[in-house]
């Protein structure tokens, strides 16, 4: 999955870059495709990587966590 993630990157990357370098009549739709590819393809996945295997509860603010949150400095 990081390999995939730095291909994606790099495409987005290249895409944006060229559209503002290149003196073509396709530019300004190489740098659309670059954004929306960041946006849409790249940013979910890398969401998903780093997400992957870990609680959403454990950085949820519920009393729970609260309560451990203010045990821990009263003990300091």
């Amino acid at each position: 999955m990081k390999y995939i993630l730095w291909i994606v990157f790099l495409a987005v990357l290249t895409s944006i870059l060229s559209g503002f370098f290149l003196e073509v009549s396709y530019s300004e739709k190489l740098i659309g495709f670059g954004t929306c590819g960041l946006f849409f393809i790249w940013i979910p996945l890398f969401i998903y990587h780093h997400w992957k295997g870990k609680n959403p509860k454990d950085y949820m603010l519920t009393n729970e966590n609260l309560d451990k949150m203010r045990n821990s400095q009263k003990r300091k």
